[in-house]
């Protein structure tokens, strides 16, 4: 049985050196860590289509306009003026107020004069022209009528071509204003509408931050459904080397102990069938060997005495009488092997190949309160959104802008309506400068048309006659419409002129953000923080230029030191929770024996048999002694060459006879008993050599047995733990995600304030730029065209004179009735 060493060598590794497969090592190789999340942003997407101040032809005018202002208005920004207004409006002083209009209040004085002085020079014309006093005719001719006439027209020419430039810009402006205005009004309730959007977003995205836990939860649930499995599988690849082996070891021996037991019995059997054959042997031998050394002791036995010595050498051998039976160890034996090693170590595999289905039954419980656990949500995420600075806020806001926004629109519809008529009045107006402009060109191309066509200076002309009439009227037009005219430009000027160097001047240069950041300049009710329920002031410049650059409100807000965001996202008590139900995972191996009682009674039977107590020297040496001394077959030859040679017949034939014996005596008792000795060797030599290492087997086996009955059970356990640690860790590592994942949701892209630096950017270019710049625009054209009425009238007036026939008078003293009959000499007069 040459194979027992290779059997031995690993049983006694196996015996020196056992120890929990990774015990102490935490390798988490089977379940890895934690597959990256996908979470879906939260954080919606507000965009307010940027406004740009719009360029164009018209920017040169607004430029001088704006430098205009500049001029007019050379006081700073009045914070202590606006500060008073806005806490304590009753307590304004007149004063401070009209120190800081000084240039408005000079222009509304020059209107004022304006207004008076044209008025009473036109109540002034009109008495005149009724008496025919103004607008009359040139009384004399002289060298500088041309030069005087020529000069009045060209500055007239001119002021009317200044007029038409004005009026034309008013037109222009006035109908850039009115276009303007149809999406400025339409800009407002979508910047309120984008306001309210980010502010009423900001609970919402909370919340969907909030219900994103349900990705860590619904993944964790999907791993538990298969967390048995997955333990189970780690304890069978862990542990199946040496429960393999094991099982292996064990089988290995069962087949040697059925080996073991056939080769005792078959020694034994063949002992008692030796010994039996060796009883009949010995007659049959002794009673040849009488006959041939009677035979060959005879004297006419011719070359017998080498015979003689083979005869007396014929006796039997081998004693197996001698050697001791194995009864005893038989005995011991008996009914060995019980188990079929075979079957068994087929069973326990099975039994060990469904661990992992047996880990997962055991579990199912823990996992089910595992899974309970998981569904619930962490206290702090349930108040995520509720707690969080400004909700209150956001709410009030958010109603406050929805309001607004609400009831904006029938302002909205009445400035469209009312801009409607302003628009109206301006063309009026516009017309009426116009209607002058246009008195005055034909008044001059009808005049000058006159004059050419005239003979004589002093003969009526109707052309000429008719250009003076629509140069008066164009005179007449113009104190008629200067008083509305400078009243509507004073009007627009003022509130025009106000929003641009109050508020759009300092809103560009940022005073207005610096104002609103001074602590006391606003009142209580409109302080910020106080309104979004920060525990911080905000400098709301610092902030509107955050968001310029895209800042999320937790940064613009401050928000670490007035909300907690750790203590919302704290999951510790959580996973504790989690911690403490999976330590509750056990598992029981008690259905793996790797021995059945019946296999461990027949290896206790083994190593109690004395089987390696068995004498085998002494079988073998009565094996290696031949069944009979002599070799029968040469001796029966020699019979029969010595019959052939003796001279006596009869000894001859008995000599014949004796060989033909020892022949018959060969085949039937010594060819038999060779063969039971030949097996006996095989049994015995197959004992020897196995015996004393079965009995080392035998017991390192039942000590490797026993050992890991008591073992794998811990070893079990601890990958138990192990693997449970692993799960943890994973899990544990979804569900930091996540937090991780709010932290930056919260912190850097929930309600980021882009939009409300983007509505502010936008109010800005609504109101200065799409509104304020072409009003402003207006008035000044308006303005322009206004006081150029003035020196329009004179010119008119003026040069009206010299389109009349002119009146000749002589230089003496004569009287008139004298010169009625004096004859003119024939001049020739050139215009």
């Amino acid at each position: 049985m040459t194979r027992a060493p290779g059997l031995l060598a690993p049983l006694l590794g196996l015996g020196l050196g056992l120890s929990p497969p990774g015990a102490g090592a935490a390798d988490c190789g089977s379940l890895g860590g934690a597959e990256r999340l996908a979470f879906a942003p939260a954080a919606k997407v507000h965009w307010l289509a940027p406004r740009v101040r719009p360029l164009g032809a018209l920017s040169p005018l607004y430029g001088t306009v704006r430098r205009f202002l500049s001029v007019v208005q050379l006081n700073p920004f009045p914070a202590e003026l606006v500060k008073t207004l806005l806490n304590e409006p009753a307590s304004v002083k007149v004063d401070e107020v009209v120190r800081y209009e000084a240039g408005y209040v000079v222009c509304a004085v020059i209107a004022g004069l304006y207004l008076l002085v044209v008025s009473i020079a036109g109540l002034c014309f009109c008495c005149c022209r009724c008496r025919r006093r103004c607008g009359g005719r040139v009384k004399t001719e002289h060298k500088a009528v041309a030069w005087e006439r020529g000069t009045l027209a060209a500055f007239l020419l001119l002021t009317t071509l200044v007029l038409l430039i004005g009026v034309v810009c008013a037109f222009v402006t006035n109908q850039h204003m009115h276009e303007q205005v149809g999406p400025s009004v339409e800009a407002v309730p979508e910047i309120l509408l984008s306001l309210r959007g980010l502010v009423s977003d900001v609970p919402q995205e909370l919340q969907a931050v909030a219900q994103q836990f349900s990705l860590p939860q619904k993944r964790v649930l999907e791993e538990l459904d298969g967390v048995g499995m997955s333990i189970g599988s780690t304890i069978h690849t862990q542990l199946k080397s040496t429960v393999y082996e094991a099982l292996a070891s064990v089988s290995s021996l069962g087949q040697a102990l059925q080996v073991s037991v056939d080769h005792l019995q078959a020694l034994n059997t063949t002992l008692v069938e030796l010994r039996k054959g060796q009883q009949d042997l010995e007659p049959a031998i002794r009673e040849h060997r009488a006959r041939l050394l009677a035979l060959l002791q005879e004297p006419g036995c011719r070359r017998c005495t080498e015979a003689q010595s083979r005869a007396r050498a014929l006796e039997l051998g081998a004693d197996f009488h001698q050697v001791s039976t194995v009864d005893d160890v038989l005995h011991r034996l008996k009914g060995v092997p019980e188990a079929t090693f075979s079957s068994m170590v087929q069973e326990e595999n099975s039994t060990f190949n469904a661990l992992p289905l047996l880990v997962a039954l055991q579990t199912a419980n823990v996992v089910k309160e595992l899974k309970k656990l998981v569904a619930q949500k962490p206290e702090g995420l349930n108040t995520l959104a509720e707690e969080f600075p400004g909700w209150e806020a956001a709410s009030r806001w958010s109603r406050a802008l929805k309001e607004v926004e609400q009831s904006s629109r029938p302002y909205l519809k009445e400035v469209q309506r009312y801009e409607k008529y302003r628009w109206i009045l301006g063309c009026v107006l516009c017309s009426a400068v116009l209607l002058v402009v246009v008195c005055n060109l034909l008044g001059l191309n009808l005049g000058i048309w006159g004059l050419s066509a005239r003979e004589d200076p002093s003969c009526s002309e109707a052309k000429g006659e008719a250009g003076a009439r629509f140069l008066l009227i164009g005179v007449g037009f113009s104190f008629f419409f200067a008083a509305p005219l400078i009243l509507l430009v004073f009007a627009t000027f003022l509130v025009g002129g106000n929003v641009q160097t109050l508020v759009c001047q300092s809103w560009e240069s940022k005073e207005l953000y610096k104002f609103a950041d001074t602590p006391g300049n606003l009142p209580p009710s409109m302080n910020l923080s106080h309104l979004l329920g920060l525990k911080k002031n905000i400098s709301i410049l610092l902030a509107y230029q955050q968001c310029r650059e895209g800042a999320a409100l937790w940064n613009i807000l401050q928000l670490n030191g007035s909300y907690d965001l750790e203590k919302h996202l704290n999951i510790s008590q959580y996973t504790a929770k989690l911690q403490q139900e999976l330590q509750n995972l056990k598992v029981d191996m008690k259905n793996l024996d790797l021995l059945s009682p019946a296999a461990h009674r027949d290896l206790e039977a083994l190593q109690s048999s004395g089987l390696e107590k068995i004498h085998y020297s002494g079988f073998l040496v009565q094996i290696q002694k031949p069944v009979v001394n002599t070799s029968m077959e040469k001796l029966a030859q020699e019979l029969e060459e010595l019959s052939q040679a003796q001279g006596s017949s009869v000894l001859g034939q008995q000599l014949q006879e004796e060989a033909q014996g020892l022949k018959n005596l060969y085949q039937e008792k010594i060819l038999p008993q060779q063969s039971l000795v030949a097996k006996l060797n095989l049994s015995v030599r197959a004992l020897a050599s196995s015996a004393p290492n079965l009995q080392l087997e035998t017991s390192g086996v039942l000590d490797k047995v026993a050992y890991l009955k008591g073992e794998l059970p811990t070893w079990a356990t601890s990958i138990l733990r192990n693997e449970s640690e692993c799960f943890l860790t994973r899990e544990v590592g979804y569900f930091s995600q996540y937090v991780a994942w709010v932290k930056e949701e919260v912190t850097q892209r929930i309600a980021t304030c882009q939009p409300l630096s983007r509505a502010l950017d936008n109010g800005r270019v609504v109101l200065c730029d799409m509104m304020a710049n072409p009003w402003n625009a207006f008035w000044f054209c308006l303005a322009w065209c206004t006081f150029f009425l003035i020196p329009s009238i004179i010119f008119a007036v003026k040069t009206s004179k010299y389109f009349h026939p002119i009146w000749k008078r002589l230089s003496s003293t004569s009287s008139e009735e004298t010169q009625l009959f004096h004859i003119p000499r024939v001049t020739s007069l050139k215009l």
